[in-house]
Parts: C-alpha cells; sequence; structure tokens
C-alpha cells in the first residue's frame, strides 16, 4: 500500500504557483557573449548606411586637408593637421551619430526594448559603440595617407592606426552614447553631438601653436586630443615612443571612464 501510494504521488503533476506569485526571471546573460550578440546585431543595422557614411566622414576629412593645404606647409603644423584630420574621422561617428542614435532610441522607446532582455547595460552601450566605431576604419586609413602623400609626411608609423582608432574611439563613443542619453530630447542630442564632433574639428585640426592660451587648455580636456597627439608623434623621424604610450594610455583611461558615464546613463535613461 505504502509503496502504490507512493508511485502515485510521484506521478503526480507539480502543484501550480500560487496565485499572484512572479516567475522568476532568465539570468542575466555574461558580458562577452552579450556584448557580442549586441555588435552583431548593431553591425548588421548599421550597414544599410556605410558608403554614405564612409563618404561623408572620409570626405570631410580630406577637404579639410586640402583647404589647409594652402596655409600649412609642412613641419610640426602639418602633422597636427594630417593626425587631427584622421582622428576627426572617428570623432564624426563616435560624437555625432552614436549621440543621434542614442537620443533616438530614448525618444522612439528603443530602450524598452533592451530593458526587457537579460543584456547586461554595458554590453549595450559598448556594442552598439564597437560597431558604430568600425565603420572608421577605413575612412581613417584614407584620410591619414591622403593627408600624407598630401603634405609630403612618411608613412612609415601609420600602422599606429591600429591602436590609436579603438582607444580614441572608445573615449569619444562612450561620451557620445551619454550625450545622446542623457539630452531630453532628440533634436537636442543632434545638437550636442554636432557641437562636439565641431570642438574636435577646431581643437584637433588646427595647430595648437596657433590657438590662444584658453582654447589650448580646452584642447587638454577633449579625450580625442591625445589620440591626435600619439598620430603626429610618429611622423617625427625617430619618434618619441614613450610619449606616444603616454598619450594611448591617457585615451585608454578617458575611455574606460566615458564608457562608465555612458553606462550609466543608460540604466539611469532606462529605468525612467
Amino acid at each position: 500500500m505504502y509503496e502504490t501510494g507512493a508511485v502515485a504521488g510521484a506521478g503526480r503533476a507539480p502543484e501550480p504557483a500560487a496565485a499572484g506569485a512572479e516567475a522568476p526571471l532568465a539570468p542575466t546573460a555574461r558580458l562577452l557573449p552579450a556584448l557580442g550578440a549586441v555588435y552583431r546585431a548593431q553591425l548588421s543595422r548599421a550597414r544599410v548606411a556605410r558608403i554614405p557614411l564612409l563618404f561623408v566622414a572620409t570626405f570631410q576629412s580630406v577637404g579639410i586637408m586640402v583647404l589647409m593645404r594652402g596655409v600649412v606647409d609642412g613641419g610640426q603644423e602639418a602633422r597636427a593637421v594630417v593626425a587631427g584630420s584622421s582622428v576627426l574621422v572617428v570623432a564624426f561617428v563616435a560624437l555625432n551619430l552614436l549621440a543621434q542614435y542614442f537620443g533616438q532610441l530614448r525618444a522612439q522607446g528603443g530602450l524598452d526594448h533592451y530593458a526587457t532582455l537579460p543584456v547586461p547595460p554595458a554590453a549595450v552601450v559598448l556594442g552598439a559603440a564597437g560597431a558604430y566605431a568600425s565603420f572608421t576604419v577605413p575612412g581613417t586609413l584614407v584620410t591619414a595617407v591622403v593627408g600624407s602623400l598630401l603634405f609630403g609626411l612618411p608613412l612609415t608609423h601609420v600602422w599606429v592606426l591600429v591602436a590609436v582608432i579603438p582607444l580614441a574611439g572608445a573615449a569619444l563613443a562612450g561620451l557620445g552614447a551619454a550625450l545622446g542619453l542623457l539630452a531630453p530630447r532628440p533634436e537636442l542630442a543632434t545638437l550636442l553631438g554636432q557641437l562636439g564632433m565641431s570642438a574636435a574639428l577646431l581643437l584637433g585640426v588646427l595647430p595648437a601653436e596657433r590657438m590662444p592660451l584658453l582654447l589650448q587648455y580646452a584642447r587638454d580636456l577633449l579625450p580625442s586630443t591625445y589620440g591626435v597627439e600619439a598620430f603626429a608623434r610618429t611622423f617625427d623621424a625617430h619618434p618619441d615612443w614613450t610619449a606616444v604610450g603616454l598619450d594611448l594610455a591617457v585615451c585608454a583611461g578617458v575611455g574606460v571612464l566615458s564608457l562608465a558615464v555612458a553606462t550609466w546613463a543608460y540604466r539611469r535613461a532606462a529605468v525612467r
């Protein structure tokens, strides 16, 4: 009798959950797999605008160098123009377009979609920033090569852009994402992104020696400045690699800080 009852009890369906009880949520995905998934999704989404994006960003920087060619002959000023124009391609995407993207995402309720997924906020910010920054690689390389040929600069150390693009891109992308997420309206996010890109243009492309002292201090506060300085140093006959490494380290530190601020801004915007 006891065994029969036990078997019968074992075959019963489990008791239903009490009325009103909440079902347990799925565990949050790990950062790296979630980051890869968001990156691939954003890369596929942004691929539609790849050709116009590359053309506009590259054409703008090359046009600036052509205009500056009539003012700057060579030397340290030419190095600043070429390095600043190359990093400007990154700034165009990371500051301008990323601020617009997150501003529109917040206004259209796209953050609500991401908030329902078991994805860490850092993965959303990093994935979108990485996808948009990936499209800047060809344009940055083309700008650097064209500028070097235009001003007669050596191409020996152009490989340093492999480090400059992701580090300067991370610093600027975090800032652009934060501007888009903190702006109360998408129009204001677009305005802030364009102002940031204009600051990168004026403070990054123009030689620092020709700026007033106040603008030189403002230039030191701009994250892209250290990427510009790192690339500009490599045009020397014997580059100071210690100084290049320090500039890249500053870029990396600012990138971590700005992406952390962007992640905080994402959490703040997602819960509203």
